[in-house]
């Protein structure tokens, strides 16, 4: 009986304590600037920046990337660009996160893909 009891609070805790269920959607950036741009990601439900560590997704003059991301499914993010180099030159959020905004944020949400488009 014992081990039954044990076992039950064994398998209760492992659900218990399971992380949240990550969504991987992708982030299509196209650049139709002459200048290459920095972008970043930033999280408004907590302090996730991707790509992270001090890192930037870098999208060269009139290119266009696909970068996957992780979110948690209803995670509110936004983006911040500027020119390389230049970060007086800004969309989105800016390059701190601090610039205000109605249309540069998105929902994660599972398998999907959000468009910005970066125009000169």
């Amino acid at each position: 009986m014992i081990r039954v009891l044990l076992a039950a609070l064994l398998l209760a805790s492992v659900f218990l304590t399971s992380p949240a269920f990550a969504a991987d959607m992708s982030v299509f950036v196209r650049n139709h600037r002459s200048d290459g741009v920095a972008v970043e990601l930033f999280s408004r439900d907590n302090n996730k920046v991707w790509p992270g560590d001090d890192k930037v997704f870098f999208i060269r003059p009139k290119a266009r990337k696909s970068v996957p991301i992780s979110c948690e499914p209803g995670e509110h993010i936004c983006w911040g660009a500027w020119v390389n180099g230049n970060d007086q030159v800004s969309a989105g959020v800016g390059p701190d996160n601090d610039q205000p905004c109605d249309t540069c944020c998105f929902i994660c949400t599972e398998h999907s893909t959000e468009t910005v488009d970066l125009a000169e």
